[in-house]
């Protein structure tokens, strides 16, 4: 049913993924945070995703996990992890086995997390893995979501700084469409399945 790769031509035919929801970024532990706490433990799916500020020279430590990104379909919140760490409230909704955390490459964005605050890792899905079963050998997210979807995903905002002190507009649309997108394609791929069966 879909197609196992994908060319830059064909990707670029197809119109921008944009996050259509409320954007909020998480900098305390105040009103907003718990809010967002609130709003995400009544989900059953979320997108996720991390953000990391990049090193541009060769054999500089790595930063630390600066982003999360959790988004519902409504909904996505961007915590500012270099500000706040992780939280026992937020490390509790990653550990929950009752909400489907849903991103690519999702080991590595726990391992980050875990060095702010160890929690067991609560039903992760990996696109990367999930796609396989639909024939797509494609593994970045925005390859992925071309396949899949027809949208093309901007990388434009990726190697920016996420530990500026304020996170731009861009900035804010791009982690939150990152998170939003890998659950639009979980949804849109179960959806497939009953439709084959």
């Amino acid at each position: 049913m879909y197609s196992p790769t994908i060319t830059p031509e064909e990707i670029e035919s197809f119109d921008l993924a944009v996050f259509p929801g409320r954007i909020g970024v998480i900098s305390t532990t105040g009103r907003d945070f718990k809010n967002a706490i609130k709003h995400l433990k009544e989900q059953r799916l979320l997108g996720f995703d991390t953000e990391t500020k990049p090193v541009f020279q060769a054999n500089a430590p790595r930063h630390g996990t600066a982003l999360l990104q959790l988004s519902s379909e409504t909904d996505a919140f961007l915590f500012r992890l270099n500000h706040i760490g992780l939280p026992e409230e937020l490390a509790e909704i990653l550990a929950d086995p009752s909400i489907t955390k849903i991103g690519a490459a999702v080991n590595d964005d726990i391992h980050g997390l875990q060095r702010h605050r160890y929690f067991e890792a609560g039903r992760f899905m990996d696109l990367q893995q999930f796609g396989s079963r639909y024939g797509i050998e494609e593994k970045s997210v925005r390859k992925m979501s071309a396949i899949i979807l027809q949208l093309k995903v901007s990388k434009a905002q990726q190697c920016s700084n996420w530990e500026a002190a304020r996170l731009s507009p861009e900035q804010q649309q791009y982690a939150a469409t990152d998170a939003w997108i890998c659950l639009k394609m979980y949804k849109k791929l179960l959806a497939s399945e009953s439709i084959i069966k």
